[in-house]
């Protein structure tokens, strides 16, 4: 079971969290329970360490040493107060509960402070007192390397925390208790219409999170997809005992009857980049992106085509947005040698995606939501597509009709 930072916000709500892992816990079912900091407490301790530190992470410090291994002892303290916090909570309900830090279990990672990977879990004493009866409560977000330091593992770390534990103690599920109660066909503050899905396809699930939903983060679906964790999400915003069936993210041979599409995701935070009259031989993308990999900036859709002057192209690709100005730095600094003649960004842009396993099987996926966008009257500049996914560029005022047109299209609205 992990319970993120708006769940465990305060006293009341880790009470609340205490009442629902007590509820869970019945003869013959061992517990482990994973903790975020609580909210905003990340956030304060980060703070902290940037006013004794300063604000860049990864510069020299000290023997040539950076200064992030300091940072990860900062702000990896605020789930420990909350594992002793809801320890507790649990042994005031009558529930035999004790906190495990991360070096007594322990859990390993490599040195990549703020973010590290993980790379075992010694389950041995922990399985031995979970089979005994007591419930862990572990630290999520966090590790310790092989000479014992502490490091965090960047954005989203307890859920990948949570799934990571889960694999080395064989849990039969691993719990992922949210604000929201499940994953739904598309964002339910667009359209009232959308629906809760009782299952989900890890693939699906991996593009949904990479195209924009926030409710698991791609990292954690990765290694519950390698591990074959099932995961649930589900509302820790519920008093025990009340319905809560969330959504199961699992493998596709355990869902029956597979949808052509899922759900429909979306992003605002998209930049488009044109570049246009860009000479036309061999070794220029490579030029391109390779200056754009240098300069960090994380490419999605690439659109090549033939311009107007005879021995050019017009490249075509989108961005983050808040790539978008490093982009647009590394293109002018280079015009010469890549040899374009001009450079066009647009910002205002998003991008809409349709998700299926469905699609593998299924013809005229495509046609449907392109006739759907053009039935509206919005316009595509720029087509991605997967097995089991179809994303548009698209103008960003139309976004939230796009995803109601599509949700409508494929069939997606609630009854």
């Amino acid at each position: 079971m992990k319970f993120g930072g708006t769940s465990v916000g305060d006293v009341e709500r880790i009470r609340r969290v205490a009442r629902i892992v007590a509820h869970e816990r019945k003869p013959g079912r061992g517990l482990a329970v994973i903790v975020s900091a609580m909210a905003g407490e990340t956030d304060r301790l980060v703070k902290l360490a940037r006013e004794a530190g300063g604000d860049t992470h990864n510069r020299p410090g000290i023997a040539g040493k950076n200064f992030d291994d300091e940072y990860d002892v900062v702000v990896s303290t605020g789930e420990q107060v909350t594992t002793g916090l809801l320890s507790l909570a649990l042994r005031q309900l009558g529930v035999p509960a004790r906190s495990w830090q991360n070096w007594q279990i322990p859990i390993r990672s490599d040195a990549s402070h703020s973010r590290a990977r993980v790379d075992t879990i010694d389950s041995e004493k922990l399985g031995a007192a979970i089979d005994a009866g007591e419930v862990a409560v572990i630290p999520g977000f966090q590790a310790v390397t092989a000479d014992d330091r502490i490091t965090t593992l960047g954005r989203g770390g307890s859920d990948t925390s949570a799934v990571a534990v889960a694999a080395a103690i064989k849990a039969e599920r691993c719990d992922i208790y949210t604000d929201v109660d499940g994953v739904y066909t598309t964002d339910p503050r667009i359209t009232q219409r959308a629906r809760r899905l009782e299952k989900i396809a890890y693939e699906e699930m991996l593009e949904m999170a990479s195209l924009g939903a926030k409710v698991l983060l791609t990292r954690s679906v990765e290694l519950a997809m390698a591990q074959r964790v099932p995961v649930r999400v589900l509302s820790s915003f519920v008093e025990p005992g009340d319905p809560n069936p969330g959504t199961i993210v699992c493998g596709e041979e355990e869902i029956v009857e597979k949808q052509v599409v899922s759900g429909v995701a979306y992003s605002r935070d998209e930049a488009k980049v044109s570049l246009l009259g860009v000479e036309d031989h061999p070794g220029v993308a490579a030029d391109i992106f390779g200056r754009l990999a240098d300069a960090e900036v994380n490419v999605d859709m690439i659109v090549q085509s033939q311009a107007r002057h005879e021995g050019r192209q017009n490249m075509v690709f989108t961005c983050p947005d808040r790539d978008a100005p490093r982009a647009k730095q590394a293109l002018e600094a280079a015009q010469k040698e890549i040899g374009y003649e001009d450079l066009q960004i647009h910002r205002d842009v998003a991008k809409v995606s349709v998700i299926g396993i469905g699609m593998r099987s299924q013809v005229g996926v495509a046609k449907t939501m392109f006739a759907a966008l053009a039935g509206k009257g919005i316009n595509i500049q720029a087509i991605a597509t997967s097995e089991i996914k179809i994303s548009v560029l698209i103008d960003a005022q139309y976004t939230e009709l796009a995803v109601r047109a599509l949700h409508t299209a494929y069939g997606l609205d609630a009854v």
